[in-house]
């Protein structure tokens, strides 16, 4: 995965910064920002995100208690100046893996099939060819990025390739066809990990063939319903956002124009991507998850067995350690929390949970684009200080 090219990352689940323009913050003054109160951390920090250049920002702390901490800054809008709702809807990119995985533990929880089945056994011939072995490949190694599944999607390269294909739809199997054309990153049984969007593809099919449903259908039936999560939806065709929402933006050349890429289908929906959400859903989903409501203990336990990210990883996810679906991080005030993020068209999303579920943080950024690697490692900073400020340290 590129570092410093922002189309390349539209589909990763990594972070980009670095964009022209300033972050008006509404939540903090400079003067607070230097010494904030403890309740005033996530103002603080969502107040951090200035000098990095998103336009917008929007996060939710969610409790023990029940208690709501929200935060925005920035703008709606470049041109009428709105500001961010803390209800604001957003694409959430790859956090959508997060709702994948736990459909397929679910249904491996059910019987209907096992994380140590082979993906050749549920779609047969699908992966072949330059290497790529299906007969190889267990379904806990798409889970887990261990598969080797090369990715390949389409990318937007300039504006104008925005404009002309921003509505284009392509199938599931189109995607995996095209990681077919390459060798694999690698095979299992090496011991070795390498982020697989495709890999999450394969595993949209999987429910289908499992269930006779699609993945948008089981996450619908055995997630959000259940959960009450009314504002968490697959967008499908759809290029629009219901509102609230944030406009996002994004640079295709270093100096060039802020592109407004807001409305788009988004290429993809296949199970790696493609859920709409709030950060209210967000936290109320990981938090339901991280307490043990949607799987059985056993589940959970495969879910938590984790293996380190890859070193190419390590500097954007230090000391990371990658799951079933949910990575996990180290806490200052000790511990790991569990989350995903995502990251699409100059959107940014970030969830994290910690292990017992009580607190969840939840932080969406609009109009990110990354210039250089280190305007990544900035922005992950940022995100990290948000993330444990919020889970260690604001009441």
């Amino acid at each position: 995965m590129a570092m410093t090219n922002a189309p390349t990352l539209r589909r990763s689940m990594t972070v980009a910064a670095l964009l022209a323009g300033a972050l008006s913050t509404t939540c903090v003054s400079a003067a607070n920002a230097a010494s904030p109160h403890r309740d005033d951390l996530l103002k603080h920090d969502v107040a951090a995100f200035k000098a990095l250049g998103a336009t917008g920002a929007q996060a939710r702390l969610t409790t023990s208690h029940g208690r709501d901490l929200t935060a925005t800054g920035g703008v709606a809008d470049l041109k009428t100046k709105r500001p961010v709702s803390p209800n604001g809807y957003f694409r959430i990119a790859s956090v959508t893996k997060a709702f994948t995985a736990t459909v397929i533990m679910q249904l491996a929880a059910e019987g209907r099939l096992s994380v140590d089945d082979k993906v050749e056994r549920w779609l047969p011939g699908v992966v072949s060819k330059n290497g790529n072995d299906g007969r190889k490949i267990s379904i806990r190694n798409l889970l887990q990025h261990t598969g080797g599944v090369h990715d390949d999607y389409p990318e937007f390269t300039s504006a104008d390739d925005f404009y002309k294909h921003r509505n284009d739809v392509y199938t599931a199997r189109q995607i995996v066809d095209r990681a077919m054309r390459h060798k694999p990153d690698f095979q299992p049984p090496a011991k070795k990990w390498m982020y697989s969007n495709t890999g999450y593809v394969l595993l949209g099919m999987i429910i289908q063939r499992a269930t006779g449903h699609t993945w948008q259908t089981e996450i619908r039936d055995r997630i959000t319903r259940p959960l009450g999560l009314k504002h968490t939806f697959a967008n499908g065709t759809n290029p629009k956002l219901p509102s609230p929402h944030a406009k996002s933006y994004q640079r295709f050349a270093p100096g060039g124009p802020l592109i407004d890429v807001t409305e788009q289908v988004g290429l993809v929906s296949n199970g790696e991507a493609g859920l709409v959400s709030t950060t209210a859903d967000l936290n109320r989903f990981f938090r339901a998850l991280a307490a043990g409501r949607l799987l059985p203990p056993k589940q959970m336990k495969q879910m938590r067995t984790t293996v380190p990210v890859g070193a190419k990883f390590q500097p954007l996810m230090p000391h990371a350690r990658d799951g079933l679906g949910i990575f996990s991080r180290p806490l200052t005030c000790g511990g790991r929390y569990w989350g995903h993020e995502g990251g699409d068209s100059g959107w940014i999303s970030t969830v994290a949970v910690t292990a017992d579920g009580r607190r969840s943080v939840a932080l969406s950024l609009t109009g990110v684009n990354a210039n250089s690697e280190a305007d990544v490692l900035r922005i992950v900073k940022a995100e990290d200080k948000l993330v444990d400020d919020a889970l260690c340290k604001t009441h």
